[in-house]
């Protein structure tokens, strides 16, 4: 199995060499999201930990899309609402997969009366957001580049990164003073 891991490893880090400039969400985010969203789902972590990735992946694809699709001239506004629809529905299909064992199920743990898996999903979607509205401004303050190299990558994926830790923290200590989570 590490082989194997180990081999992927090399063959995506070479394709990586060879990718052109996107202009939306960077790809190095949406991978290193997407591989962060697999790997807790395996380590059988939280379901809010894995919704906060979960929102920031379906948020930065909806953002590849939308560049697509500005770059194909789509000016119909009606298109870029059925992008975010279409992905979020995506989204929520993990509810209803049909399975004798689901990866997700609905209402089984919540936290603070929602979800947790949804409730991830929008603390993700939502940091994710602003954190690419803060980039922008930064850039913006600064004569339209980035302070650091990679900027654009690290600051949602930081963002992410946090809110992980914060919520790990409230799923760990807060039972333990006697405060119920549901």
């Amino acid at each position: 199995m590490r082989k194997i891991l180990a081999c992927f490893i090399c063959v995506f880090a070479g394709m990586l060499l060879f990718v052109n400039v996107a202009n939306a969400v960077c790809p190095v985010c949406t991978i290193a999201i997407g591989a962060g969203l697999e790997g807790m789902r395996i380590l059988g972590v939280k379901d809010v930990l894995t919704g906060i990735w979960a929102g920031g992946l379906t948020v930065s694809l909806i953002g590849w899309t939308a560049n697509y699709m500005k770059r194909h001239n789509v000016k119909n506004v009606f298109w870029y609402v059925l992008n975010v629809f279409v992905y979020f529905a995506l989204l929520a299909g993990v509810y209803f997969v049909p399975s004798d064992n689901p990866v997700v199920k609905w209402w089984e743990n919540c936290m603070w009366g929602i979800d947790q898996f949804l409730l991830g999903i929008l603390v993700g979607s939502m940091t994710f957001v602003l954190m690419e509205v803060w980039y922008k401004h930064i850039k913006q303050k600064n004569g339209g580049h980035a302070q650091f190299p990679f900027q654009k990558v690290v600051m949602p994926f930081t963002g992410l990164l946090v809110m992980t830790g914060i919520f790990w923290l409230v799923i760990k200590y807060l039972p333990t003073v006697g405060i119920v989570l549901c």
